[in-house]
């Protein structure tokens, strides 16, 4: 196998990914796994057979190729998507504690990547540790946003985010 050929596979998948084409997803999907069946110890092939497993409807069989790749040690990118993938994925079917760890984790390796802060809101939300992902949400929002009216009241906003709960009490 060279990367050329793993690369040609990413391209197909991210084209029947934009396409929503399950005959393309499949196709890919069986080459992938025919891949690693050759390679099972490549972490990237590992990462990619769980990418098209999720872009495939299968959330819950890319599970185990994501776990996979990350014990292999997948780095730089690949291991940002991963973490990203891997922990909305626990988050859909129910596993909100797994997602919660992974997703920090990912906040911790990747702080500057908003939707693993988004993803990881809505796992804490799920958890239901509420404040924490109102806090975060908040936190992502003003950070990001070019609303001038949310602007006029920063520092408002991000005040009572420190304390959601306090009064004036």
């Amino acid at each position: 196998m060279t990367r050329n050929e793993l690369s040609k596979l990413i391209e197909r998948r991210e084209e029947g990914r934009a396409k929503q084409d399950q005959v393309i997803l499949s196709e890919v999907r069986d080459q992938l796994l025919e891949l690693l069946s050759e390679y099972p110890d490549d972490a990237e092939i590992n990462y990619q057979t769980g990418i098209v497993h999720d872009n495939s409807g299968l959330g819950r069989e890319a599970i185990p190729y994501y776990e996979r790749a990350l014990t292999l040690g997948l780095t730089g990118p690949d291991l940002e998507r991963c973490l990203m993938g891997l922990g909305s994925t626990y988050r859909y079917w129910g596993y909100y504690q797994k997602a919660v760890e992974t997703l920090r984790r990912g906040e911790r390796e990747f702080p500057e990547n908003r939707a693993i802060q988004v993803f990881l809101a809505m796992a804490l939300y799920n958890s239901q540790n509420y404040k924490e992902s109102v806090e975060l949400l908040i936190t992502n929002l003003m950070e990001t946003t070019s609303d001038a009216k949310l602007h006029y009241f920063k520092r408002g906003i991000l005040a009572y985010n420190e304390d959601l709960d306090e009064t004036a009490e």
